[in-house]
């Protein structure tokens, strides 16, 4: 199996995100090329070649350009998988690669089983298989989902590569996200919310035990998406990633996204009445309980220390 890894370059850096491509790849045992729009001095290192365009002429985003160049990349490599990153950019330029090839493309893969891609359905409460139908398969995988490739000593085969497409958008720069009340990011200890809590008044339950413990509360996405908490106090892929500690995840079924953004804390306590849920396979301790009745006495006996 051949693949074409699409890299980022964002504000002069090549992104992190590659490495998880390369991990992915690697699971799959595929051969790899790499595609980026950025520096020769901020190159990804793996063994094969690396399809490399000036970010100083076709810009760090330029979805017109970008599309030629990767087109040339795959001219030449004819890959199975061209795989992107689940992100701003994989989202608005895979599918204009996938339409200009005819391609399938099947979006936010989190796993690969039976020779198809797992993918999340219904706010990621269920996830359905998908197969491609098509020579070429364009995919974007999901921030977190596969574990990132070893650092590598190997330096890819530079193949430069150019175009002189005539750009329809021009890229302005980025926004800054508007900074929220709480940064999460700051926090020795973080006590999140999911749909487990049933209701929301159960807010004022978990926050209770990020106070006793001298932290901060969080929010799995349905729990923000349902307005039982506001959106900075969002853990994942779509709010904040968070190192602390101390991360205790209450009624958190154990989402890729939400994982994603929290995976790397130091020490991690799941309060979950099913003992098969998926955060309990990242858990230090996973605590089989009521969180309605379980929550309040821990926090009492915090108290009470």
């Amino acid at each position: 199996m051949k693949m074409l890894l699409v890299a980022e370059y964002r504000d002069g850096k090549l992104l992190g995100s590659i490495n998880e491509l390369l991990g992915f790849a690697a699971g799959m045992a595929a051969e790899v090329a790499v595609f980026l729009v950025g520096k020769d001095d901020t190159l990804p290192k793996f063994a094969g070649r690396l399809y490399l365009a000036e970010v100083e002429k076709h810009l760090e985003y330029n979805p017109d350009g970008h599309k030629a160049l990767l087109l040339q990349a795959v001219e030449k490599e004819e890959p199975d998988l061209i795989v992107f990153s689940h992100s701003s950019y994989g989202w608005d330029l895979a599918p204009r690669l996938a339409f200009a090839l005819g391609a399938s493309q099947i979006s936010e893969v989190v796993a690969v089983e039976g020779g198809g891609f797992i993918v999340p359905a219904c706010n990621a409460k269920l996830r359905r298989q998908v197969k491609s139908l098509t020579k070429g398969t364009v995919l974007t995988l999901q921030v977190g989902a596969f574990p990132a490739a070893d650092n590598s000593d190997t330096p890819p085969t530079v193949v430069p590569i150019d175009t002189d497409a005539a750009p329809l958008v021009r890229f302005q720069g980025y926004e800054a996200a508007a900074e929220g009340g709480v940064d999460l990011t700051k926090a020795g200890v973080i006590v999140s919310a999911g749909r487990g809590i049933g209701k929301p008044e159960n807010v004022a339950i978990i926050a209770a035990l990020a106070a006793a413990l001298g932290g901060e509360y969080g929010a799995s996405r349905p729990v923000v998406d349902a307005q039982w908490v506001e959106h900075n106090r969002q853990v994942g892929t779509t709010g904040q990633s968070v190192t602390p500690k101390l991360y205790v995840a209450c009624g958190i079924s154990g989402a890729i996204q939400h994982l994603a953004g929290m995976k790397k804390s130091e020490f991690i306590v799941a309060v979950n009445t099913d003992r098969d849920a998926p955060i309990g396979e990242i858990a230090d301790v996973l605590v089989v309980a009521d969180l309605k009745q379980f929550i309040p006495a821990l926090t009492e006996k915090i108290r009470s220390l």
